[in-house]
């Protein structure tokens, strides 16, 4: 009874009864590729846990020259479940990259960037992008001798394209070497500009694929009618049960390695 009340509470404010509604007459198309789909819902979990689990290693690290490496060394050392909170979000980062790549791949193979999805995928393929900016960034904030000379590796990689690779190394190092000004702006790119620019594509690419719906691959049902699965509470209940594996995947690699 108290929940219904909170439920009719909030329902009468917010109408939820329309949401559920929606939510009751979207399916989710069955076939042999549907296993492909559970994969943007991952990629989705992952990026919620890391922003979770970086909200938490950021009210411990301290940006700068003198106090970066100390603070990585004071959050695995003296912080209780530090050393766990910056393991998972070592590990969420590698298994957000692979998530994506497998959901970019399945979206291709399957031809699901078709009309009318060509934002939807442009969306997609941005956030990529920017996820892989994400792990480039965040390396370098522990400042110690692997992530210098990696970033050192990898902005020389980027200042022989030709053109643009000088003035492009200049300003992702704000100079000519990497030091201390290149840790500020990779901690700016890293926490504030990504995250930003990323929320806003999230947001355009989850609308796109309520509004548009699951593509269905060319092939599969022709001449038939497609089988298909309601998307609430079926498929949602699904990928949560997914994203409890997944979770558990992770925990098992923060505490092992």
């Amino acid at each position: 009874m108290f929940l219904k009340n909170i439920y009719s509470w909030i329902d009468e404010r917010v109408k939820l009864e329309d949401l559920v509604r929606f939510m009751g007459k979207k399916y989710v198309p069955l076939h042999r590729h549907s296993v492909w789909y559970y994969f943007g819902g991952v990629s989705l979990f992952l990026f919620i846990i890391q922003v979770a689990t970086g909200i938490l290693l950021l009210l411990y690290y301290k940006s700068g020259e003198e106090l970066a490496f100390e603070s990585i060394q004071f959050l695995m050392s003296k912080v209780q479940f530090g050393w766990l909170i910056r393991s998972i979000h070592s590990w969420a980062a590698n298994l957000f990259i692979l998530a994506a790549m497998i959901h970019m791949f399945s979206v291709y193979f399957g031809r699901a960037y078709r009309k009318p999805r060509e934002i939807t995928w442009l969306t997609g393929m941005l956030m990529f992008f920017l996820a892989m900016g994400f792990g480039f960034s965040g390396y370098l904030l522990p400042w110690n001798e692997l992530s210098f000379f990696a970033t050192k590796v990898g902005t020389d990689i980027s200042g022989v394209v030709p053109l643009v690779g000088k003035p492009m190394l200049m300003f992702l190092r704000s100079g000519t070497e990497v030091t201390g000004a290149t840790l500020s702006r990779f901690f700016g790119f890293h926490v504030a500009l990504f995250p930003g620019i990323f929320t806003v594509l999230l947001g355009i690419h989850l609308v796109l694929v309520q509004r548009q719906g699951m593509s269905e691959p060319e092939g599969d049902g022709q001449g038939a009618e497609m089988k298909t699965m309601p998307f609430f509470p079926n498929f949602l209940l699904r990928d949560l049960l997914l994203w409890l594996i997944v979770l558990n995947v992770l925990a098992i690699l923060a505490v092992l390695f």
